[in-house]
């Protein structure tokens, strides 16, 4: 599976409307976590987080949302803030508009959120035009790589910490698919954070 840990500037520069970073001053970076929630992973994170006093972004799935509302209000209790992944995880490049479109507004009657991720980080200039009005699109600067199975905790460490920097929004997964590689490196990654000096936010 090809993917870049840190996204290319040339790619941030020709979708200059989508959030990739943030140029912060003080020393914060912005923790996201796509595609759950679930009970097998969720919860665990949420308490990985409390223990680090770290707080984080979850772009979540409509239909987990709608088969697990009591993590969803678990997530907002622990002081995290809540984002749109779309309903069933559409490719926004082989999807119809409309049907892209019908897709997120169903997500959106669950989780109220003005935050958008779109799946795979695949979106037309076309659906970033209609969804602009009404979402911020977040994308993200540093991508974990923890849902691929070749890719070990070590590396997902070195994926983020490597690459982080003042503003950065690193991607993780609440997912089956990333469950081990999350909950292994996600403590090592706060620490690593903590001791220098870079606080962990939500947006």
């Amino acid at each position: 599976m090809f993917y870049t840990a840190k996204i290319p500037w040339i790619i941030k520069k020709m979708f200059p409307s989508l959030v990739f970073k943030f140029n912060d001053k003080e020393k914060t970076i912005y923790l996201t976590f796509d595609d759950g929630p679930i009970p097998e992973t969720t919860p665990l994170i949420l308490d990985i987080l409390e223990k680090y006093n770290a707080k984080a972004t979850f772009f979540c799935l409509g239909k987990n949302v709608e088969k697990h509302p009591e993590l969803f209000d678990l997530i907002i209790q622990r002081g995290h803030t809540t984002g749109n992944h779309g309903y069933s995880h559409k490719n926004g490049w082989k999807t119809a508009n409309a049907e892209y479109f019908e897709d997120i507004e169903k997500a959106n009657k669950l989780i109220r959120s003005d935050l958008f991720r779109p799946p795979y980080g695949r979106i037309k200039p076309s659906q970033i035009k209609y969804l602009k009005k009404k979402y911020r699109i977040v994308m993200w600067d540093v991508l974990s790589g923890d849902f691929d199975y070749y890719t070990d905790s070590e590396k997902c460490y070195k994926n983020v910490i490597n690459n982080v920097e003042n503003g950065s929004v690193v991607v993780f997964h609440d997912s089956l698919k990333a469950k081990n590689n999350v909950l292994e490196v996600l403590p090592e990654v706060l620490e690593k954070l903590k001791a220098i000096g870079l606080k962990v936010q939500c947006l």
